[in-house]
């Protein structure tokens, strides 16, 4: 059996022992589970128009599950912050990684790169959902995302290519040093990855001007480094053939915070 699927059974299991019962219904539900070994600040964005959950933030201790219930047709992103402090008073403060403006509770504000993005659009009536794990705005965690199907079984089913999506590599360990985030400047402990266009700005690695396109704008050195430490992941813009995945309707979505601990 390969990691990918011990991880996604292992989170899966442990997962549905923690949340509560009534939460494992028909309706299609966010579960947020930290497997690393310090507390995680998920932040969640979302798309235009959609409604802000858990007011876009919070707190997230090691080994804890936290389940939210997704709006029907509801899109936007997860990610994972990191090095964080608050004030208890004002829940105002900083994180090392995937910061949303200095702020607790996001409040529809994205975290700025470098940050693993899980993101999904929840399909309406027979359309399928869209999901996918991104490091189009770098790396700093992590992630995992696998479908379940609730009360009805541990597994995904449905139709469409309903798998496991993730970046379960350390790609910190990896990261070129042009690339490096690093906590407290040079010489820190590396806590990031930024993406190459983030990093260099370039349209060539943005996608962006002569190359906006599928045909124009094709993989960097940059990108197939990322793509195999993470296959299953998004490694720049237009990465869609292997990296965008499809449920039927009505799946849950399990995002796990260093599925590789």
């Amino acid at each position: 059996m390969d990691t990918m699927l011990l991880l996604r059974l292992s989170g899966l299991l442990l997962l549905l022992l923690l949340l509560p019962a009534a939460l494992l219904s028909e309706a299609a539900t966010l579960a947020l589970y930290n497997r690393c070994r310090e507390t995680v600040w998920p932040g969640i964005q979302p798309s235009a128009g959609k409604a802000i959950l858990a007011r876009g933030g919070f707190r997230l201790l090691p080994n804890q599950a936290y389940s939210i219930r997704l709006p029907t047709a509801w899109s936007g992103r997860v990610w994972g912050r990191q090095g964080c402090s608050f004030d208890p008073a004002t829940s105002r403060g900083r994180c090392a990684t995937g910061d949303c403006g200095g702020n607790l509770f996001c409040n529809g504000i994205g975290g700025s790169p470098p940050a693993t993005l899980a993101e999904v659009t929840l399909g309406q009536g027979q359309a399928q959902d869209f999901y996918d794990v991104s490091l189009v705005d770098g790396y700093n965690l992590g992630i995992s995302m696998t479908p379940f199907r609730g009360k009805r079984s541990a597994g995904a089913g449905g139709g469409g290519r309903c798998a496991a999506a993730g970046c379960v590599s350390d790609l910190n360990a990896v990261c070129p040093a042009g690339l490096a985030v690093r906590d407290g400047g040079q010489g820190g402990r590396v806590v990031g990855c930024k993406s190459a266009c983030s990093a260099f700005g370039s349209p060539r690695y943005c996608c962006t001007g002569s190359y906006g396109g599928p045909q124009q704008c094709k993989p960097t050195s940059y990108s197939r480094l990322f793509k195999a430490a993470c296959p299953r992941a998004y490694s720049y813009a237009y990465d869609d053939a292997t990296s965008i995945l499809t449920c039927s309707p009505g799946v849950s979505y399990l995002v796990t915070f260093c599925p590789h601990h």
